[in-house]
């Protein structure tokens, strides 16, 4: 019977925010805005020759290691 009313209050806390979100889409509407989305990710960053290098290598090595190229102790 608990989790009942744990799951009627999910859904309704859903339902809520749902509702409280449409409204506020219709209000911006209303009044000649343009929507905009509610959650915004963060801007990509731009393109940098270094840092993808700088991955690039860390996968190399990652992958050496994996492989098991690299031995312990052991000299040229």
């Amino acid at each position: 019977m608990d989790n009942q009313k744990k799951i009627s209050a999910a859904i309704a806390a859903v339902m809520h925010y749902l509702q409280e979100e449409e409204a506020v889409l219709m209000q911006q509407a209303a009044m000649g805005g343009v929507p905009q989305a509610l959650s915004v990710s963060a801007p990509a960053a731009a393109f940098s020759p270094w840092s993808m290098n700088g991955r690039q290598t860390q996968m190399q090595m990652r992958n050496l290691m994996q492989l098991r190229t690299f031995q312990r102790g052991s000299r040229f």
